[in-house]
């Protein structure tokens, strides 16, 4: 039998099945004027009283959200296919690649209004210290994704708090680059020499340019004249096709290379005229791409990156990545003398900041070995 609750905030009846109903008053449907009426459960009288309550201080502080029935899994694929779509194709690829292989799997049948911080922090726990650990910033980035999927939920009104904020991901340790020195420098280059992939790799070495930016280079973005280099886009592969997309910073940027960059682009430039006469037909470089095999194809990332390895491993330092050649580049240009802000242009850093962090070691050495140099003038000077 039903009995009034004593604040007057519903009624509370045992179910046949065993379980707790309180039913409660939210207002009244425009269109037909009658009360709209909802229910909370539980396993026990007492529980479904706490509910009750809680929705009694919701209604009074304007801060009640109508239960809902979503899942985790359904908002999450809601939020993919109508709120992220501003963002870059990369981007959007790996949001939905975190949604299927880390969130449904583990959160996604969860109902979205039961989804609790303890039960995200066991996920993130799981993702550190399970059988296939993932890294500190793997789960940070993860735990990005989910922040945001979770803030929209509380602004379209289906959440009242986002579930993430009181969660610690994993503090991500600050990754150590390992750059080329000087003699590994002079070692791959005679590694490379006579290589099908020489001139790529030479001309990321000593431009610092990411992968994707430098396979995407046209020769439209070459001016002989000026001596410079034009970075205005990126050739990526997404879900299997390759497209041009826009820089990593939506920051285009013009780089004046050293004279040896520039004439190798010019050996570069008669080879591929070469190259397309042997075709004729066959050729098929639509986009005009600088970096092309013989038939005028554009190189693949993966192919780049495998004879990149082999040659890191011939060389004994298999560990080493293909972006290591950029911050080859940095930490050799800032050696040379190259100011902070002028590096940070020619990487395409967002903020002399981030340079800073990054290479910030460097400028320190740099320091130390300037004051060596005037320890060493004073002491001529001063004999």
């Amino acid at each position: 039998m039903a009995k009034r609750n004593a604040q007057g905030t519903g009624n509370i009846r045992k179910r046949p099945d065993g379980r707790w109903e309180a039913r409660y008053t939210v207002g009244r449907d425009p269109g037909t004027g009658k009360q709209i009426q909802k229910s909370v459960y539980g396993k026990s009288e007492n529980e479904v009283v706490k509910k009750l309550q809680q929705v009694h201080v919701d209604l009074e502080n304007g801060e009640y959200i109508d239960p809902i029935k979503m899942t985790v899994e359904q908002w999450l694929n809601i939020w993919a296919d109508n709120y992220i779509g501003h963002l870059k194709p990369r981007t959007i690829n790996i949001y939905k690649s975190h949604i299927r292989i880390h969130y449904i799997p583990a959160l996604g049948a969860v109902k979205l209004q039961n989804l609790k911080p303890p039960m995200i922090q066991s996920f993130y726990n799981k993702l550190e210290k399970g059988d296939k650990p993932l890294s500190a910033k793997s789960i940070k980035n993860i735990h990005g994704v989910l922040h945001k999927a979770m803030e929209q939920a509380v602004e379209v009104g289906y959440l009242k708090h986002n579930p993430t904020q009181s969660c610690k991901p994993p503090r991500a340790k600050k990754v150590e680059i390992k750059p080329l020195d000087d003699t590994q420098i002079t070692t791959f280059l005679q590694e490379i020499k006579g290589h099908k992939f020489e001139l790529p790799y030479v001309v990321d070495l000593f431009t610092g340019m990411r992968q994707s930016e430098l396979l995407g280079l046209t020769w439209d973005c070459v001016n002989f004249a000026k001596g410079t280099i034009h970075i205005r886009r990126q050739w990526q592969l997404i879900e299997g096709n390759r497209s041009f997309n826009t820089l990593k910073n939506d920051k285009e940027r013009t780089i004046t290379p050293a004279p040896f960059v520039m004439q190798l682009l010019q050996k570069l430039k008669r080879i591929q005229t070469e190259w397309r006469l042997q075709a004729g037909p066959e050729w098929h470089n639509e986009h005009d791409f600088i970096f092309t095999d013989p038939n005028g194809n554009p190189l693949k990332h993966d192919v780049i990156y495998r004879n990149f390895k082999r040659i890191m491993a011939k060389m004994g330092i298999p560990d080493t990545r293909f972006h290591d050649l950029r911050h080859s580049y940095a930490v050799a240009a800032l050696r040379a003398g190259d100011d902070v802000k002028v590096l940070q242009e020619n990487l395409g850093h967002h903020t002399a900041a981030f340079t800073l962090d990054i290479y910030g070691h460097v400028t320190e050495q740099a320091r130390t070995e300037s004051a060596n140099r005037m320890q060493q003038y004073i002491t001529r000077v001063n004999a």
